[in-house]
């Protein structure tokens, strides 16, 4: 059972009291795009202005601060402090690890801006409720809930009637629609008056701006981007009510995240990572490195390699794509391309150039089963899946 350590912010007393840092919750379910929103909200972002990101990640590899900062200049990333918290839901844990990574955060990096970024696994209600205990009012001021929603997933009622789905809308102050050119006016109708039954009081705000190409002007992407921007000095009614109505803690059955092999390496890697320096573990860890889990009707594996591992990037993307039912890759990785940032969706298969990094990382998500009724569990051969990648490597050197 979920049952968070009952705390009084301890940790926090002596740092960040009283300090009333912004912060805007970027919530959205797995592959709805958060983490370019979160890339866009950052262009907003004033000169000289101290910004600082948590970014919760479900597997254990931690790629999502890479995909943040390897998308803006360098100074505009001098100006950001990211946080890693790995290896499962801060919001289904415990209120510690959550209140650890928040107050370093603001005690060693001073931010006049917090955003956070819960895994698109997790139910956002549940981080509400945590950022609304007693001890957050006066250390942070809680905006507006800015919630990604992809038209495509909804377009498919694998999406529509999950209730982690519904969940992101439900809480939501604000919510971001993008992928939505291949939906006709009536179909636009009935995304409308499904978000309108399950959270009425929803700003939207439809994404009309697409990073990836260039058919939009200068004016539409300032246009977008002033509307985002503004919703960063709005205040979160779905957490002012939070604070006001006592709602019973809900409970939630959590698996326990142990690896369940570690073939390639001989240390698993479960702690908390940032962007600017690397953890005692992340030093310690054998590589090449490979982990994965099994987490409710999802499966996690993730590869870490040495950055003098080249892999040829036609047959690596082939091979990601030939694996079975997955629903999320991403990674940087040295490859025959040089380094790519991927990011992968069932909809959006995305490749970027980026600099070097200090090693490649990949991680996938698969769903454990197929069907409804009869339920088809899926199999893997992770040796077998080592070896594959492996013969992928064409080039090592010294």
């Amino acid at each position: 059972m979920c049952n968070p350590i009952n705390t009084t912010g301890a940790y926090l007393k002596s740092s960040i009291i009283h300090q009333n840092i912004p912060c805007t919750l970027v919530t959205g379910f797995l592959g709805a795009g958060k983490t370019t929103l979160i890339n866009q909200l950052i262009m907003s972002k004033p000169a000289n202005e101290r910004w600082a990101l948590l970014i919760n990640e479900f597997g254990r590899i931690g790629i999502d601060a890479v995909l943040v900062t390897s998308s803006q200049d360098s100074r505009t990333t001098n100006d950001i402090a990211v946080r890693e918290v790995s290896g499962g839901c801060i919001c289904c844990t415990s209120q510690l690890p959550l209140q650890i990574a928040i107050g370093r955060l603001l005690s060693e990096h001073h931010p006049q801006r917090l955003l956070i970024e819960p895994t698109g696994l997790a139910h956002p209600r549940e981080l509400i409720r945590q950022l609304s205990a007693a001890h957050w009012q006066t250390a942070l001021k809680m905006q507006a809930v800015i919630t990604v929603l992809s038209a495509v997933q909804w377009q498919q009622d694998k999406y529509r009637s999950h209730e982690g789905f519904q969940a992101h809308v439900r809480d939501a102050d604000v919510l971001v629609i993008n992928r939505y050119v291949q939906l006709n006016a009536d179909e636009k109708q009935m995304l409308q008056a499904w978000i309108a039954k399950l959270n009425a009081q929803v700003f939207i705000i439809w994404a009309d701006c697409d990073y990836q190409t260039t058919s939009n002007d200068i004016g539409t992407i300032n246009t977008y981007l002033a509307t985002l921007s503004e919703q960063l000095a709005k205040p979160s009614q779905t957490i002012l009510q939070q604070r006001i109505v006592n709602i019973a803690q809900p409970k939630k059955s959590v698996i326990s995240l142990q690896p369940l092999s570690n073939s390639l390496a001989n240390k698993p890697l479960f702690n908390p990572s940032t962007n600017d320096n690397a953890t005692q573990a992340d030093k310690e860890i054998e590589l090449p490195y490979r982990y994965h889990e099994k987490q409710q009707d999802i499966v996690l594996a993730g590869w870490r390699l040495p950055a003098h591992y080249v892999l040829n990037a036609d047959k690596l993307q082939d091979w990601l794509l030939t694996l079975p039912n997955w629903q999320r890759i991403k990674g940087v990785v040295h490859t025959s391309n040089g380094w790519l940032q991927i990011n992968f969706t069932p909809d959006s298969l995305t490749t970027k150039t980026v600099s070097t990094q200090v090693d490649s990382r990949l991680e996938i998500i698969l769903q454990a089963s197929t069907g409804q009724e009869d339920v088809i569990e899926i199999k893997v051969d992770w040796e077998a899946y080592d070896r594959e990648l492996m013969a992928i490597v064409i080039f090592i050197y010294s």
